[in-house]
């Protein structure tokens, strides 16, 4: 646990970081005074890290545009659903050659109109663990349940003539519980009969990263971020930690 880790280093009177043992301590204003690349072995206190809270060091990235930006919430996501399930099913855009197409009315106030998707392969449906499938005017609770028994979920709406993703604000895509978010700088997405080509393919696999190619979409990777400043007897430093 780390952050469990990093309140006992800050309880410790000195804090060593074990790497380079081969290398001689270095106090930290020689390290500030020096040019990068370089390696060093530092005997330090940790003054403080940031985030105090764990869950808050992850980030999302975009190594197109280098930019970091926080992970959406659920209520996010809910939010983004609610709208697009004002916009009814195309019954148009139903039963194509590349998916069969299963609508039904919600029994509650407001009775939604759902529509569910099934991406097809040599016009036959996968088994359920490999399925990929698009959802209209679910709600959270309903693409969860979707994700825990088909292998992707997209959640999408209608236009007048295709389907088409929600807001990038949200996941474009859902695969076991992990939610995939693209870079709405960098991305241009694209009709979702694109996907067609993947279902075309011999063995569709329906990995995250041909979905996102095909959809035009620069997906974000989650990444790990942490700030800690390091003091001794000449000067603080800032670390920063950053990792996939």
């Amino acid at each position: 646990d780390l952050e469990l880790h990093l309140q006992r280093c800050q309880q410790l009177s000195v804090t060593v970081l074990t790497d380079h043992q081969d290398l001689s301590n270095t106090e930290l204003k020689t390290i500030m005074n020096s040019t990068a690349p370089q390696q060093y072995r530092i005997r330090a206190k940790l003054r403080t890290y940031k985030p105090q809270k764990l869950h808050q060091s992850v980030k999302l990235h975009c190594s197109k545009c280098n930019s970091l930006q926080e992970v959406p919430d659920r209520d996010d996501f809910d939010f983004i659903l609610q709208g697009s399930a004002i916009i009814a099913p195309n019954p148009e855009l139903h039963n194509t050659s590349w998916y069969d197409s299963v609508t039904w009315t919600t029994q509650d106030q407001k009775q939604r109109e759902i529509a569910i998707h099934f991406v097809k392969h040599d016009e036959m449906l996968q088994h359920p663990e490999d399925t990929l499938l698009m959802i209209e005017g679910g709600t959270l609770k309903e693409v969860w349940k979707l994700t825990k028994k088909f292998k992707c979920v997209i959640p999408v709406r209608s236009t007048e003539d295709d389907l088409e993703l929600l807001d990038l604000s949200a996941p474009f895509l859902l695969q076991g519980n992990v939610k995939y978010y693209g870079c709405k700088q960098c991305s241009t997405p694209k009709p979702v009969k694109n996907l067609s080509s993947i279902a075309a393919e011999q063995q569709p696999s329906w990995e995250p990263t041909e979905i996102a190619q095909v959809l035009g979409i620069e997906l974000l990777q989650y990444v790990f971020i942490m700030k800690f400043t390091l003091v001794d007897e000449t000067g603080a430093l800032n670390a920063y930690l950053f990792d996939y």
